[in-house]
């Protein structure tokens, strides 16, 4: 996928953000392509990134072609190894945060409780804590106990549903103010993102950024997603995180997977 900032920015307003992600396993900048490197979501599959933006052992390289698309404060990387616990790519990780230091970074690494978050701590970044890696509600309570809003939590859904703690979706008031929307098994498709499990998120988020990741594909996609008033979102490994405005309407929910307490469905 060629992304072209002019295109991007014509597509976009200033309440929305194009976030790119650099998905790290074994050392090397990796994707997924579903039906034929790897199946959607499989992360032990995905294959060396093949991109014009650089060679897969720079991952600095690429990042620095990404953050000059996009326009974004922001990069997002996966260590996938760290959420298979199989490692980690700290020192990568480290690379990227010197070589970037005006670019915020964003840093999801399989984290299930506040001891995991500590070891990343030296590199000052926002931490993504992923529903699906989390150990438990009370875990989630401690992080959030300990850093505030100073991290992001990502809800992981595949096609049973949620991964992770239910009391976790269940009720709003647990939620920071920044939460994505994270699709596993459309990872690698292209096929667009789940636009009806944003518009439900839409409705319950508050004063929130909401993001979408998970089978964004290309421009028409960022487009649709703009138009529904999120905040951001993220190619290469696919995937777009969307922030909405302040409403100050109460309040509601579609039917739909996203279904917090304290939420009126739509009459």
């Amino acid at each position: 996928m060629t992304l072209q900032s002019e295109a991007i920015s014509r597509e976009t307003s200033g309440d929305f953000a194009v976030i790119p992600v650099i998905d790290l396993k074994d050392g090397l900048v990796v994707h997924a392509r579903a039906g034929k490197h790897a199946r959607a979501g499989k992360r032990a599959e995905y294959r060396p990134l093949a991109s014009p933006f650089g060679p897969p052992h720079d991952p600095v390289v690429i990042a620095r072609a990404l953050l000059a698309i996009t326009g974004s404060p922001i990069l997002y990387v996966a260590d996938l190894d760290a959420i298979l616990g199989r490692g980690d790519n700290f020192a990568l990780c480290r690379e990227l945060a010197d070589a970037f230091p005006g670019t915020a970074l964003w840093i999801d690494a399989g984290f299930s409780d506040v001891s995991d978050c500590a070891f990343w701590l030296p590199l000052g970044a926002t931490l993504v804590i992923g529903s699906e890696t989390l150990a438990g509600l009370e875990a989630w309570e401690n992080i959030r106990a300990s850093f505030g809003n100073n991290v992001v939590l990502s809800l992981d859904f595949d096609e049973q549903g949620l991964r992770g703690p239910d009391a976790v979706i269940a009720d709003p008031a647990l939620w920071p103010n920044r939460l994505i929307l994270m699709s596993l098994g459309l990872v690698g498709r292209e096929q667009g993102p789940d636009f009806g499990r944003l518009k439900d998120a839409l409705g319950c988020e508050g004063d929130r950024a909401v993001y979408v990741a998970g089978g964004v594909g290309n421009l028409d996609d960022i487009k649709q997603a703009a138009e529904l008033a999120p905040t951001g979102c993220s190619p290469p490994r696919r995937s777009m995180p969307v922030r909405s405005p302040k409403k100050k309407s109460p309040p509601s929910c579609e039917d739909g997977d996203l279904k917090p307490k304290g939420c009126k469905r739509r009459s």
